[in-house]
């Protein structure tokens, strides 16, 4: 089966090329195109694509109040959504993804990074440019503490009250990692487990948390202090 692709963007030139990046890949079928948010909401929910691509400034409804309408935490049933844009803004990154996007992209990137952003979209995984990746998280942890030469536990901010139960030590051992922008096979070889038991522990992590994504276990780490401290 092939991911099946929204793409909303006002730019016809912006369309065109990722629609041929994503038609180039065997495993990718492009079906449907919109020129503003209005469409590209109404096309979303008609179609349910595996993944919509979306573009931040257009007009009608922008792509964050989209990706908001299509993936907030008020949808009951969220698409995919992946952020492209030209504008590398912390405050959009971050409003993106509160809104439930799982991915954020810059549209001068690669485009196998495109490509490879779609496929983890499409899984229920995230991407984000690596550029900006550690540093919108680090925006989002408190202040270092003095004398701290490791990483506290969480603080008893609203992001630890998301925790159902507590997280264990190894359970830590991967948000921190996560936190970094560590790939699943970056976790292992750190942790010198299999990429198996990573990700049970990312499972066990998201149902703790009750995240959807690794975006929002990274989140979480970093506004719960799990990450301060750290070089």
């Amino acid at each position: 089966m092939k991911i099946r692709v929204l793409i909303a963007d006002d730019q016809d030139l912006i369309r065109s090329a990722f629609r041929m990046i994503l038609s180039a890949q065997p495993d990718m079928a492009v079906i449907a195109e919109a020129a503003n948010g209005t469409d590209a909401v109404e096309a979303a929910r008609r179609l349910r694509p595996d993944v919509c691509l979306l573009d931040i400034r257009m007009p009608g409804i922008d792509g964050l109040a989209a990706t908001r309408l299509l993936a907030g935490p008020d949808v009951s049933d969220p698409l995919n959504v992946l952020i492209a844009t030209t504008f590398d803004l912390d405050e959009y990154v971050y409003q993106a993804l509160r809104n439930g996007a799982c991915g954020f992209l810059l549209k001068d990137g690669a485009p196998a990074l495109l490509a490879e952003a779609v496929r983890a979209a499409a899984a229920g995984n995230s991407l984000i440019s690596p550029s900006i990746t550690v540093r919108l998280l680090r925006h989002m942890a408190p202040p270092p503490q003095k004398d701290s030469g490791s990483c506290p536990a969480p603080s008893p901010t609203r992001a630890t009250t998301r925790l159902t139960e507590p997280l264990t030590q190894r359970e830590l051992d991967v948000v921190r990692l996560v936190a970094r922008g560590y790939t699943n096979g970056e976790v292992a070889a750190e942790l010198y487990v299999t990429h198996s038991t990573v990700k049970t522990h990312l499972g066990n992590i998201q149902r703790k948390l009750a995240a959807r994504n690794r975006v929002e276990i990274a989140a979480w780490a970093w506004e719960a202090g799990v990450c301060a401290g750290r070089g």
